[in-house]
């Protein structure tokens, strides 16, 4: 087989490889050098399949760290973000032990981070529903809701978006049912809900 064409992506480090006039698909600047490839090169099945793993490797683990800069992510966030872009599994694998290995990637960082900074506008239960949707463990979800957001913090928190809700609104009874339904879209449970509006009542009465 022969190396027939080798063309620059845009303005990036990515190139297309041509194998006997086939597209190989798009590899790194980084592999074209180490191999030392160029147009008219003989290469056989065996390299081709080498390089290609080779290539996913570097290309998954550096368009993981490019997200990573916009901000941290969770472990199964990483692995759908690079599934989208259509690396394959092993090479997604592979990036996401490493990235794991070097500190890129750290679950239990990550619903800490979450839960502090979601810990002034959300309940417990939406806290936790939108982790577990980001592929983070139960067991360390429950763990840093109890090290970080106690649930006399809960209630208070309840309380204060139910006063900034209630702001200039007459508490009769359709207010209140929507009140319910805000709060509990906020991840509220029933209880901390009903408990918090017994108080505003009272405070009014």
């Amino acid at each position: 087989m022969e190396i027939t064409e080798i063309k620059k992506i845009g303005k990036g480090r990515r190139y297309y490889l041509f194998v006997n006039g086939n597209n190989e698909g798009d590899f790194e600047s980084e592999i074209l050098a180490k191999y030392q490839l160029k147009t008219g090169q003989d290469i056989d099945a065996e390299f081709l399949s080498k390089i290609k793993i080779e290539n996913g490797d570097l290309a998954s683990f550096d368009r993981a760290l490019g997200y990573l800069e916009k901000g941290m992510k969770s472990e199964r966030g990483i692995k759908d973000y690079l599934r989208g872009k259509g690396y394959p599994d092993e090479c997604i694998a592979r990036a996401v032990e490493k990235l794991i290995e070097y500190g890129y990637i750290n679950d239990e960082v990550y619903a800490e981070n979450f839960i502090r900074t979601y810990s002034n506008s959300k309940g417990r239960k939406k806290i936790k529903y939108d982790l577990l949707a980001k592929g983070i463990d139960s067991e360390i979800i429950e763990e840093k809701l109890e090290e970080i957001f106690q649930p006399e913090d809960e209630v208070e928190l309840c309380h204060r978006l139910a006063e900034k809700f209630l702001k200039n609104k007459e508490l009769d009874q359709k207010t209140k049912e929507k009140l319910y339904r805000h709060l509990a879209s906020k991840g509220f449970s029933f209880d901390i809900i009903s408990s918090v509006v017994r108080r505003l009542t009272n405070g009014r009465d």
